[in-house]
């Protein structure tokens, strides 16, 4: 009877460190490209609980007065994502540039992560930027998409609708999902000047449980912004057992 309660004991101990909070960047890095001095740049980075607890946000510190960072709130719930809007100001800058936000939170395993912002700044007498309307440039019809309500297993998709709407090919050159769960596919990787384009977008609710959100994150060569956020939200109801 004292084995089992022991080995009752050890079971639950580990179960427990199986728990808590878990603080998830599905994409840490975002490289403006190449921009003027003076030019301001803003990136949206995306922060996900992959925990079974709220993850709280502690604080939100740039390594440069140069950097603003903007978070959309401070407490996460499990499964859920938030945005954190990052501006970076190039005056007074000058070449290469690598900025850092740290991220400090009660996520015992990760109690601070790090986001990058970098790209090269050139100064105003240069030309060597191209002007911007001779860019590609990459157009959503729309940005997020609700499922609903929808029950475990279920396999739902979606589809974006997005047009290069700028002056020059537009190629995209990854597509990223921040879980498993969910399946991208783009109907073409190469458009040209005002054609058309889908993604089809998968979400697996099997395991899943409550209101998730998931992201998926579409990289081109348009600059300076070669990074767009598509996210999706669904309702997941437990089967009847």
């Amino acid at each position: 009877m004292r084995i089992l309660s022991i080995v009752c004991l050890c079971s639950l101990s580990v179960f427990a460190q199986m728990l808590g909070t878990k603080i998830y960047l599905p994409n840490d890095t975002f490289d403006f490209g190449t921009i003027k001095q003076g030019q301001v740049v803003s990136h949206t980075f995306t922060i996900m609980n992959n925990g079974d607890d709220t993850l709280k946000i502690q604080s939100v510190i740039t390594s440069c007065g140069c950097t603003a960072a903007e978070l959309q709130k401070k407490e996460i719930f499990p499964n859920e994502t938030i945005n954190l809007k990052v501006d970076f100001n190039s005056k007074g800058k000058v070449g290469d540039q690598v900025k850092y936000i740290s991220i400090a939170s009660n996520d015992r395993e990760n109690p601070t992560a790090r986001l990058i912002l970098k790209g090269k700044v050139l100064e105003e007498m240069y030309e060597e930027v191209a002007k911007t309307d001779t860019l590609p440039m990459i157009e959503f019809k729309e940005t997020t998409f609700d499922f609903g309500p929808m029950k475990e297993g279920q396999i739902v998709s979606h589809e974006f609708s997005f047009t290069n709407v700028g002056k020059s090919n537009l190629e995209i050159r990854n597509i990223q999902t921040s879980c498993g769960c969910t399946a991208a596919i783009t109907s073409t990787k190469l458009l040209k000047p005002g054609e058309s384009g889908s993604l089809k977008v998968e979400f697996d609710s099997t395991s899943k449980s409550g209101k998730l959100s998931r992201t998926i994150t579409v990289t081109t060569n348009e600059t300076p912004s070669p990074m767009k956020t598509i996210t999706i939200f669904a309702e997941v109801n437990k089967r009847d057992s």
